[in-house]
């Protein structure tokens, strides 16, 4: 997996945090320890089954990150930069 430069995934963590409702320190903080509950209780129920299921899983991670909608959403929620 390519390395994220640490400004771009604050940028992308503030922007996901936001639109969670999740303050961007917690959500990492849930995020380095691999727990994902403050997230999954601001997503509807298929969003949550949809996000375990790719969470349990390296190889969709992988693939995920590497369509072109997921680059053209990262870029869309880091402002294109």
């Amino acid at each position: 997996m390519a390395n994220i430069d640490p400004k771009k995934a604050d940028g992308l963590l503030k922007a996901v945090s936001k639109k969670l409702n999740i303050p961007p320190d917690q959500l990492k903080k849930e995020l380095e320890a691999g727990k994902f509950d403050s997230a999954l209780n601001n997503m509807s129920q298929s969003e949550s089954a949809k996000f375990q299921q790719v969470m349990k899983n390296p190889k969709l991670i992988e693939k995920f990150i590497s369509t072109p909608q997921a680059q053209a959403l990262y870029k869309k929620l880091s402002g294109g930069k």
